[in-house]
């Protein structure tokens, strides 16, 4: 099994990975994951790089390797050991490490190293400083990136969601809605048939009781009722006349509710309060009633909305806000770190700020866990012909809009800058797109685009392309070099291939 080696003893050997499996890591070669040594007398380099696979996805150095690939194996002592320990000793935090060792003929073996994926425990330092990996590198981390880490590991570790929800009990819980969630997850397959039926052990499985004590992603999934402790349980639905929120309300409703009573409330009045067309379909006799706005999109949004927000915000809340061109879908609380509003709109990795509650609404098949939400949502617009909503952080909120007519001549016309895409894009970003097939300098890009505002330049056209992943820079680490190139990425030009056709 793993151990934790301490130093001036022998790291705990495992047995399980045999010479087939080395030899076809091996046949791989060097990646993100995985890295050759060709001896322990490259344990400085080895520790380096086990702290940047350590914060990065994981990975495994094998020693007795050349870096071409060949397997020259080395003697194993009882010192060569004790030295792997004093390296492994150096972590910080510890860390329990897979360590086998593997014959070759000759006696000689190759010793693995196998790192976990720990992101709750990083960032990872090793003799006093950070490393990651960036393809088959390893470096020094930023201390930015550093320090960023170490916010992110105190939050996962202090969440608001998996905290005690202090003095509610099994019996303030929805019971039936824990219920339902397991015959959902059931039907999805991510829960076992063989599940209990009682609630407390639902919840046990569902990572929202710990000991018995109810966790608050618990109670705001599932709270029958809510003390004045709980404000942030609210749901706000307005139907405003004309195009702002001065205009007169003609229906204005706010209650307290649980998550899953938040979607399906939401998505009721919205169906009650969208006016309803109909149409006849070319070569069809049946009638096709419609929405101004695709229900599946207006549905993904508010799921996001309510899986996503602050919850420990007490003045959150989630609000629908229908007016004569648009329907805003807002939730209190920023994007998670490392993801910008630009970026919702093409591909971003997946980050829950509430992983239980996401992980809950997962169960149930309402929602995937790759990032792809906000994806869907431009997708089912554009399929149902209607333009792409917009994100936008604001005022400590994350809005979407969706452009659409909810009284006869209101709808308006798209901006100048969308006229034509279909990605959300503006007309400037996709030039930038189209020139960027071939590095070029921001310098050259702002020429193409007859722009002279440096800052502007990067903050409104750069930045968005390089967050979506669509640009990427030559040089990444150095991004202030005056060598400095950007590219349009492979997924970039397959953007601009979909918007050409």
């Amino acid at each position: 099994m793993a151990g934790q080696p301490n130093c001036g003893q022998r790291p705990l050997v495992e047995k399980g990975m045999d010479l087939d499996a080395v030899k076809r890591l091996v046949a791989a070669g060097e990646s993100e994951s995985v890295e050759f040594k060709k001896s322990t007398a490259e344990l400085n380099r080895v520790g380096e790089t086990l702290c940047a696979f350590l914060n990065g996805q994981g990975g495994t150095v094998l020693i007795g390797v050349a870096p071409g690939g060949g397997l020259v194996g080395q003697q194993v002592s009882d010192s060569t050991l004790r030295d792997i320990a004093a390296m492994l000793d150096r972590f910080e935090p510890n860390v329990q490490f897979k360590v086998e060792r593997v014959h070759l003929v000759g006696g000689s073996e190759v010793i693995v190293l196998a790192t976990p994926r720990s992101d709750e425990s990083r960032p990872f330092a090793w003799s006093g400083r950070p490393y990651r990996r960036v393809g088959s590198t390893t470096s020094q981390m930023p201390q930015e990136q550093y320090q960023r880490l170490l916010l992110d590991r105190a939050y996962v570790r202090h969440r608001w969601e998996n905290q005690p929800a202090v003095g509610v009990t099994l019996e303030d819980l929805d019971r039936e809605e824990i219920l339902r969630t397991r015959e959902l997850a059931v039907q999805q397959n991510r829960i076992s048939a063989g599940t209990s039926l009682d609630p407390g052990e639902i919840l046990d499985r569902l990572k929202l009781r710990e000991n018995g004590t109810i966790l608050q992603a618990a109670h705001m999934l599932y709270g029958a009722r809510f003390s004045s402790n709980y404000p942030q349980t609210l749901l706000k639905l307005g139907r405003f006349r004309g195009t702002t929120i001065t205009g007169a309300i003609l229906d204005n409703r706010q209650d307290h509710m649980h998550a899953f009573a938040m979607v399906r409330e939401a998505m009721a009045w919205l169906e009650r309060t969208m006016p309803l067309s109909a149409r006849f379909p070319v070569g069809r006799i049946e009638r096709e009633d419609r929405f101004p706005v695709p229900t599946p999109a207006l549905r993904e949004a508010i799921l996001n909305a309510a899986m996503h927000r602050d919850y420990s915000n007490p003045s959150g809340y989630v609000a629908i806000a229908v007016f004569d061109d648009r329907i805003e879908v807002i939730s209190i609380g920023r994007l998670p770190p490392g993801i910008t509003a630009a970026a919702l709109s093409g591909p971003h990795v997946s980050n829950p700020p509430n992983p239980l509650v996401a992980g809950a609404f997962h169960r149930t098949g309402a929602v995937e866990v790759w990032g792809r939400g906000t994806n869907r949502v431009i997708d089912e617009c554009l399929r149902y012909g209607i333009e792409a909503p917009t994100f936008e952080e604001r005022g400590g909120a994350v809005i979407v809009t969706f452009r659409a007519e909810m009284v006869p001549g209101t709808k308006q016309a798209p901006s100048r800058d969308q006229v034509g895409t279909k990605s959300g894009l503006s007309r400037d970003q996709v030039a930038i797109l189209a020139a960027a097939q071939e590095a070029r300098s921001s310098t050259e890009l702002m020429q193409v685009l007859g722009r002279t505002n440096r800052t502007k330049f990067r903050e409104q056209i750069l930045r968005p392309l390089l967050s979506t992943g669509w640009l990427a820079m030559t040089n990444p680490d150095a991004p202030r070099s005056s060598r400095q190139r950007y590219r349009t990425t492979k997924a970039g030009a397959m953007a601009l291939e979909k918007l050409s056709t």
